[in-house]
């Protein structure tokens, strides 16, 4: 019987501990080291007194500082075990041992070099906007003094006086002169952070959805709204049931709204998709309800809003307009054009002729009220004019003898 465990059947000690020693090296050999400059991800495993350790793949571990996500105001903490986050290597370890993270300069004090570091590795910087000067702003960032061009500050146009005094996260551009010349701009992180929005916003926009924005410009023809990295518009036709003349009777700027999504499209200048949106479509319609609002006979009062050859339009509510057919505009006359009988802008009294809410129209008049009031003239005339008729038609007595005797003699005396 042939023993298991025969000696010339096991490897050698050395040959076990250099196959394991090549195994260990070709395993370390495949592992990515980071290397300073390199962006990474990772989610914090753990919270120390004045860091936190954050895992970023592998058996590799980071360290960060807490002063990143401390409040400027109060203090607290903005970070907990098991949250996401983005940083950018600035030591893989083989000055201090351990690899070093920054998300942002600027914070929890500063050493010499952060600046170089920053424009090298293109981390952020806080810097605090203390002063406007031709061509750009003032910032103070990790205590000197350095340039942002007004194209750099933001992505929209807005009043410069509006930055002065905020603190904001920068990206250093440029260092020239021993630290002399240092230029930074706000716009290029505005438009890498909209852009990560973006990727996650579009995957929600679909024709129909009901989304919530911010709204960040009016125009004539229309507002933008800001989505999430993504701008939509919706035109002045569709900010909802009542005719506006601007955007701004009806929005603001920074004023959040509900709107659905009614068209997704390619710009035929640019080829990028534009984002058509309305809220009127979320609104009710006022059409449902306009025969029990105004019924047949009913009189109400109404705007002027439009004045045509063929008569004038009443706005009787929001979104419901009427029309007053030129012939039912004036009874005194007749008249070529509704602006002979009214103007834009005046409060008339109208009556409901017919409504016809699937085809959205309501028939009105203006005389139907004059009408009445001639025709109650009229009857009064005509029973003044009857009851003096029959006064007149009366028939009377003869009258006492005396009476007789005086009118026979009369005309004699």
């Amino acid at each position: 019987m042939t023993d298991p465990t025969n000696d010339d059947q096991k490897p050698a000690p050395e040959e076990d501990f250099a196959t394991l020693f090549a195994q260990s090296e070709a395993k370390t050999s495949t592992e990515r080291r980071v290397r300073s400059g390199e962006s990474v991800r990772g989610h914090v495993i753990a919270i120390g007194a004045e860091t936190a350790f954050v895992a970023i793949g592998g058996k590799s571990e980071a360290v960060i500082s807490l002063a990143e996500f401390r409040d400027p105001e109060t203090g607290a903490l903005t970070i907990a075990v098991g949250d996401k986050l983005e940083a950018t290597v600035t030591d893989d370890g083989s000055r201090t041992g351990s690899i070093v993270l920054k998300k942002t300069f600027g914070r929890g004090g500063h050493v010499p070099g952060e600046l170089e570091q920053a424009l090298a590795h293109g981390i952020a910087v806080e810097g605090t906007v203390t002063g406007q000067n031709k061509g750009g702003f003032d910032v103070q960032v990790l205590g000197q003094r350095a340039f942002c061009p007004a194209s750099q500050i933001d992505t929209r146009r807005r009043d410069p006086a509006e930055y002065v005094g905020q603190r904001f996260r920068f990206n250093v551009t440029k260092i020239e002169g021993h630290g002399r010349n240092i230029v930074v701009s706000r716009r290029q992180l505005l438009e890498a952070e909209g852009a990560v929005l973006a990727e996650s916003t579009w995957e929600r926009l679909q024709v129909g959805a009901t989304v919530q924005g911010t709204v960040t410009s009016l125009r004539d023809f229309g507002a933008f709204v800001d989505l999430g990295g993504v701008e939509g518009m919706i035109h002045v036709s569709e900010l909802g049931y009542s005719r506006s003349a601007h955007p701004s009777e009806v929005l603001a700027v920074g004023q959040t709204v509900e709107a659905q999504v009614v068209k997704i499209e390619p710009d035929p200048k640019t080829g990028q998709k534009r984002v058509g949106l309305s809220l009127r479509a979320l609104a009710t319609d006022p059409w449902t309800t306009v025969a029990e609002k105004f019924p047949t006979g009913a009189t109400v009062r109404g705007k002027v809003r439009k004045l045509e050859a063929f008569g004038a339009f009443v706005e009787l509510a929001p979104g419901i307009d009427g029309l007053v057919h030129v012939s039912r505009m004036v009874t005194d006359r007749r008249i070529s054009h509704a602006r002979q009988a009214a103007e834009v802008g005046d409060e008339v009294e109208v009556t409901v002729l017919s409504v016809e809410p699937e085809q959205r129209r309501i028939a009105l008049s203006m005389v139907e009220g004059a009408r009445r009031e001639q025709a109650a003239v009229e009857q009064g005339e005509r029973k003044e004019h009857s009851a003096a008729l029959a006064q007149v038609n009366e028939p009377r007595g003869l009258g006492t003898f005396g009476e007789l005797l005086r009118r026979s003699i009369k005309p004699n005396s």
